[in-house]
């Protein structure tokens, strides 16, 4: 009987350090930093504040605090602005709407559509989450540098910002 060769087994090293997800892996560190920052604001109500200490709310609804104009948006620009679904998005308006941040309301452009607002209590959320952000970027900057902090910034900016018919645009060398 003849032995099987043996196959060299792959190194696969580069799937833990590539780009794509040291950039998620630092994401979530960052919404996980400011999501705590936010749980511990005085300025949150209470019921809030709790929400996001036992991790209620999360980085998916933090897509809403991002990308929700302050004179309100659509469901599907909203949507479409955070990578989501409409049905996924309807879902986090839902939530977001039953804890007093957002409502809906009629559009005044377009009698067919309602306009996503943020409340009152949604306007001190957005403020705690400025803050939050903030503050994460100066722990941010204090932890690697300010000279390495600006060129991730210049760069995250740059990679960030081409897009072509709404879909990131690849660039080879």
């Amino acid at each position: 009987m003849t032995e099987a060769p043996s196959l060299a087994v792959p190194d696969d090293r580069w799937r833990s350090g590539h780009l794509g997800r040291l950039m998620g892996q630092a994401l979530r560190r960052f919404d996980e930093r400011v999501l705590h920052l936010m749980a511990h604001n005085a300025e949150v109500p209470l019921a809030l504040s709790n929400l996001a200490a036992r991790a209620q709310i999360g980085a998916a609804h933090v897509h809403i605090t991002r990308h929700l104009g302050l004179n309100g948006s659509r469901l599907t620009d909203l949507a479409q602005q955070a990578g989501m679904s409409k049905q996924a998005m309807s879902d986090l308006v839902t939530q977001c709407d039953a804890w007093g941040l957002v409502r809906r309301e009629p559009d005044p452009l377009d009698a067919r559509a309602r306009r996503i607002v943020f409340t009152e209590t949604g306007l001190l959320w957005l403020e705690a989450f400025r803050q939050a952000v903030a503050q994460a970027e100066r722990e941010f900057r204090a932890q690697v540098g300010a000279d390495v902090a600006t060129v991730v910034t210049l760069g995250l900016e740059a990679y960030g910002s081409e897009a072509v018919d709404g879909r990131r645009h690849t660039t080879t060398r």
